[in-house]
Order: C-alpha cells, then structure tokens, then sequence
C-alpha cells in the first residue's frame, strides 16, 4: 500500500456530536473527591460510598459515557447528575487510520483558562500481542527539544486529570475495548485480551512538568477496580525533570523512560536544553534511585539516532560509560523528519553499528520498527496548532511510532 492508502475521518461516523460542556466532569475525580462533588449537590452521607461504586464501575469498567444507561441508578439521580456533571468524551476533530493500523486522534477539550478550546494528538499503535496508547499531558511544550517538531509549538496549557484520561476512555471507545461493545469497521487491534494493554506517557508535552494530574490520571488507569491496567505496562517518559523522578517511582509506581540523545553535557544543552538545568550527572543519580529498579523493572533510555551528530561509535562506548551500573534498555529511534528541521536520520549501517556495540556491552537495544509513517504519528511529530501540516504534507513524511514499551506480563 502507498502512503496515500492512509484513511483520515474527520467527525467519525457513529461518535455523537460532543458539546464542549462547562459543567464539572465526574471523569478523573479520586473516589474521595467524587464523593465530595455528590454530597455538594445534595446526596446524602450514607448514600456515598454506594453511589461513587457505582459511578466508578459505570464510568471505568463499562466505559459508559451517558448518565441515561446507568440503569441501577434511580431516574432522579440521574437528573440530578446530568444537570450538574458531565461525562463526555473529548470531540474528535480528526481521525487518522495508517496503512499498518496506527491510529491518531486529534482531540479538542474546552478552554480551561487558555481563552480558546485547546487540541491535542493521541495515537495507538497495535502490536503482536498488546496494544499501546501514547498519550499526551500537555497542550504544546516548554522544552524546546531542537529535534522535536512538538517542542515548536508553544506551551499553551497543562491538561487536567480528566483530560488525560479522557484519552485513554475514546481510544478505548474507539476500539470497542470496553465490555459489550462492537470494534469499529477496520480497526486494527490485537487478536487477543483487551486491545489497549499498555500507555505510554509520551504525547505532546513534558509530563513531570503536570505533575499532579499525570499522577492522578495515572493511579485511575491502574486503579483495580476500574481501568485496572498493570503499573508494569504503563510508561513514564521524562527529558529529565530530576527533582520529580523519584516522586514518580514512589508515588506512582510506574515504569520510566528517560529522553536521553546525548551523553556529553555540551551536546545535550543543545538537543534537550533541559539538561543546561539538570545536566547528566544529575539525571543518572536520580535513575540510580529510582524506586524499584531492578533487572526486571529497566529504565529505558530514548535515543534518537541524528547523521553525524550522536551516532558515532565514541558515542555508543559513551553511552555504555554513561549508564555503567544502571538496569536498563536503549531504545534506539532513527530520526522522524519534519518540515523545517536541519538533521537527518543516521545512515541504517551506522543504526545497526551502534546497536551491536550496545548489544555487546550486555544492554538490550532494540531499533523501533516504523510505525503510522503515512500518518506523521511519530516520536517528536506530534503537534496540534494551526501551523500544522497540511493533510498531503502529512501524507509524505515517514515516521515512527513507539513500540516495546512496558513488560508483557
């Protein structure tokens, strides 16, 4: 198939038109603040404890979004819920569906402060065996990556708990992964068990940068009793926020990714100018103590392969010097293009060099299969603004999209 063999839907057929509601959402809410959200609007103490069950179950397990089929819950409840709450999904502008099954929904939530309703990018990726979901925490970026096409949009917001597990509830409606829903016409998903298995914290956005909602967001979509995804399948990527690293092991509990692509300091500054405040060193001791590392719970470390400029093999003995001690994995990723950037991808030959030096030294180093490169859905590619390509400059860019990520436990 040809890069034009990419399907786009805008206002996909069967999603409802989604008003961009000012009421509360109840999505995103600890139990407790739930709890707190119905007694504010007159249900009484001893009800409670009932009726966030039930909310929880409803909203999380059954992915309903429309108070209306809650039908243990009594008629004035409901009213009462619908005049005061909302549960509805984000309005999908635009859904891309790549020749090889990667989805990428670009989603709109309302105002929040930022003057106009805001958009982001949020794609899912099939895979033999589990399916994963990237997702994003904020809306632009303030990191100013010098590979990155995300880090030239500017910062325009942090989203909410509610906002980033929004996302997690479409793509799963979306892909009739709730219970008792049919999976959408050409909806390329895994054969067996639930088709998003595993989220990776790696969408438009610093996450450690929103640090709360990420946080909240998180423990929902591991929350047993609901989203019920494993901590092992969930992954945290960080360009090197330091003093939030061992917060995320402690508090959260999930896997971490590090955005390395670099292993001189000078460098660094200059690809990922995060580093000019928490410069190598810093990051290192702070993966060192992450809470529960192990053989078996690895950092993963990104790298992002630039012609010339990281992909030497001074620079693999580096990397090998740099992470001495350290449990984890290199994932390698040939750069994504963009309209506008002055690097290049590194030579395959040279890829493949670098990734058996890394393979000797005892690290795993996967290089990432291309993945929705009809779609522009790739590491470093996403980006929302109205300077975004035009839908047949899209069309032309090759990408990559994240794979292995999170264990298969």
């Amino acid at each position: 198939m040809s890069v034009m063999d990419a399907v786009t839907i805008t206002k996909p057929a069967g999603q409802p038109r989604t008003e961009l509601s000012p009421k509360p959402s109840l999505i995103g809410l600890s139990r407790e603040e739930m709890g707190n959200a119905l007694r504010e609007r007159g249900v009484a103490d001893k009800q409670v404890k009932m009726r966030v069950s039930q909310l929880w179950n409803w909203i999380y397990v059954r992915g309903i979004s429309d108070f209306d089929q809650m039908v243990n819950i009594a008629k004035d409840m409901r009213e009462m819920l619908k005049q005061h709450f909302t549960i509805a999904r984000p309005e999908i502008v635009e859904e891309q569906v790549s020749n090889d099954g990667t989805r990428k929904w670009l989603l709109r939530f309302p105002p929040r402060g930022a003057g106009r309703p805001v958009e982001v990018e949020t794609v899912y990726i099939p895979e033999e065996g589990r399916g994963t979901l990237c997702i994003s925490s904020q809306v632009g970026c303030s990191l100013t990556c010098s590979f990155c096409h995300t880090g030239t949009q500017r910062l325009v917001r942090n989203l909410t708990a509610e906002e980033i597990l929004s996302q997690l509830l479409l793509a799963r409606d979306r892909l009739g992964d709730f219970p008792d829903r049919d999976i959408p016409l050409g909806a390329m998903v895994p054969s067996e068990g639930r088709k998003v298995s595993n989220i990776v914290m790696m969408g438009m956005g610093e996450p450690l940068y929103n640090f709360d909602a990420v946080k909240q967001a998180l423990l929902i979509a591991t929350d047993g009793d609901g989203l019920s995804l494993s901590k092992r399948r969930v992954t945290l990527s960080t360009s090197g926020v330091v003093p939030e690293i061992f917060r995320t092991g402690e508090e959260i509990g999930v896997m971490l990714a590090i955005s390395l692509h670099a292993v001189r300091d000078d460098l660094r500054d200059i690809l990922v100018p995060i580093n000019k405040k928490y410069p190598l060193k810093e990051l290192i001791e702070a993966c060192r103590a992450y809470p529960g590392l192990s053989n078996a719970r690895r950092i993963t470390f990104e790298y992002v392969m630039l012609k010339d400029v990281n992909d030497s093999l001074e620079d693999a003995k580096g990397l090998i010097q740099l992470l001495k001690g350290v449990p984890a994995k290199i994932n390698l990723i040939p750069f994504n293009p963009w309209p506008g950037t002055n690097y290049q991808c590194s030579d395959w030959a040279q890829i493949e060099k670098f990734a058996d030096f890394i393979n000797s030294a005892g690290y795993a180093s996967p290089i990432r299969t291309p993945r929705g490169r009809d779609i522009l859905a790739a590491c470093g590619q996403l980006k929302s603004e109205s300077e975004r390509m035009r839908k047949t400059e899209r069309l032309a860019f090759e990408a990559m999209m994240i794979a292995n990520h999170g264990v298969d436990d």
